[in-house]
């Protein structure tokens, strides 16, 4: 029985099923959707992703099956094209990929490199401490953390944000779970809500720019609208937090920055700007001028050490706990589970559309059901689905719209992994760091709130930003 099993599957593998075609302007396509191919692509996708969701229950890193299903899916891409005499197409194709991941890679790498060194240097850690010792009241410190991650996302990134600000919540919420809980969730919103009105505030603010869906001035006109999607679930949630304030950190262990933290973080600064102007001015991908960057941060990683080995030489006698700055380490910092998985997701739901099945999708968001809806489903999508892949597949699809549209179709992208806890990697990362505090049950309890401030959102762009 397996023998003839075997048969069947190798004659099916090569059956003429039905391969229909579509014109390029570099050769002919195949459009794959009812191929053995397709099919087998659709379930590779299924199964890693699926892997993917589950990561925090089968401790299996995201990047590891979404790698694998990446090189199986454009395997057999290439079986196909090779059987029809197409390689070159296919070559083609998976270099237009891996070139668009590439500018991405270096981009995040160096943003990656630099918060790590700031990290190093204890300027968040001196700014938690600040804000600890301040004496606020626990609806203060509710507020100011929700403001902070707010303001800083849009810069530091949201996943880095919510963990600076989930640090402080965690000190000053020590024995109070459901304050711990509500500001961890207030945090997630806030991170996510600001970093949609910057390129450099999430992952898929930064493709739509890279993109040029976007110009970079016009993300600000997105800034309304995320006020509206953080402060609404805010002002509903603040009256869940108990009066009173916490106790003061003792003196003597407060965090100081260290040596060149406040010049990293300057360097940084000049660093998106040169970024920006490599992008708006010279139209060069702003991942070159990150690079440039990260020669800044290495320039002055050089004197640091200089100074570090100095001030040895002149105090023999006494031991530094300090270690001399090197900015391999905070490179070996990144993270590279992200990166890698980020690579998987290009390359895995670029040979899907390769395949035709995001031209399919696209008939039918932004055909059948139109814009607004689609892009209001877009957000949905990315509560339950990681945004990347969902963002990706839009930009890839590349759907004939008004460039409020596509304002709107980053805005949803980039807040609707809020209404879920696991629908965002600032979330997921504070269920782990807040763990016991923040779970999934206690964001479900408040999505009605954040739905609204979803809601609210949308209605203001389409008010403003609309016409």
């Amino acid at each position: 029985m397996k023998k003839y099993s075997s048969i069947l599957f190798l004659s099916l593998l090569f059956l003429p099923f039905q391969v229909l075609a579509s014109e390029t302007s570099s050769g002919t396509l195949l459009n794959l959707t009812d191929h053995w191919v397709g099919f087998v692509a659709i379930a590779i996708f299924v199964i890693a992703y699926s892997l993917v969701i589950f990561e925090e229950k089968i401790h299996l890193r995201k990047s590891k099956p979404i790698l694998i299903a990446a090189g199986l899916i454009w395997l057999v891409i290439g079986i196909v094209y090779k059987q029809h005499g197409l390689s070159t197409l296919a070559e083609e194709g998976i270099r237009h990929n891996f070139l668009e991941y590439a500018e991405l890679f270096f981009f995040l790498l160096v943003a990656m490199t630099y918060i790590n060194a700031m990290i190093e240097r204890d300027v968040f850690d001196a700014l938690r401490d600040w804000l600890v010792n301040k004496g606020f009241t626990y609806k203060q410190l509710f507020w100011m953390t929700g403001i902070l991650a707010f303001f800083i996302s849009p810069i530091a990134d949201n996943l880095t944000t919510a963990l600076i600000m989930c640090s402080v919540v965690l000190a000053v919420g020590n024995g109070h779970a459901k304050f711990v809980g509500v500001s961890c969730i207030n945090i997630v919103v806030a991170a996510n809500a600001g970093g949609a009105f910057s390129p450099f505030g999430d992952i898929t603010t930064l493709m739509v720019w890279q993109k040029g869906m976007v110009e970079f001035s016009e993300f600000f006109s997105l800034f309304i609208p995320s006020v509206v999607n953080f402060l609404v679930p805010a002002f509903i949630m603040q009256f869940a937090i108990m009066k009173g304030k916490p106790a003061a950190i003792e003196e003597g262990s407060h965090a100081q920055i260290k040596q060149g933290g406040l010049v990293i973080v300057g360097l940084f600064l000049l660093t998106i700007i040169t970024a920006i102007s490599f992008h708006n001015f010279l139209h060069l991908p702003p991942a070159i001028g990150m690079m440039l960057g990260l020669g800044f941060l290495k320039f002055y990683g050089f004197f640091l050490r200089r100074q570090h080995k100095k001030e040895t030489e002149e105090n023999p006698t006494s031991v530094s706990t300090q270690r001399p700055y090197d900015i391999f380490d905070r490179i070996a910092q990144a993270e590279w589970d992200t990166l890698f998985f980020f690579y998987g997701v290009i390359l895995a739901v670029g040979g899907l559309g390769f395949l035709g099945y995001l031209g399919m999708a696209s008939s039918y968001m932004y055909g059948e059901l139109g814009a607004t809806p689609a892009n209001v489903l877009v957000g949905i999508l990315s509560s339950i689905v990681d945004n990347i892949p969902v963002m990706f597949a839009v930009l890839t699809m590349q759907p004939d719209m008004s460039h409020a549209q596509w304002l709107l179709v980053t805005l949803t992208a980039g807040v609707g992994g809020s209404l879920l806890s696991v629908g965002s990697a600032a979330g997921i990362a504070l269920m782990g760091q807040a763990r016991g505090h923040y779970t999934f049950m206690t964001h479900l309890k408040w999505t009605p709130a954040i739905a609204l401030g979803y809601a609210a959102s949308i209605w203001v762009h389409l008010f403003i930003n609309g016409s």
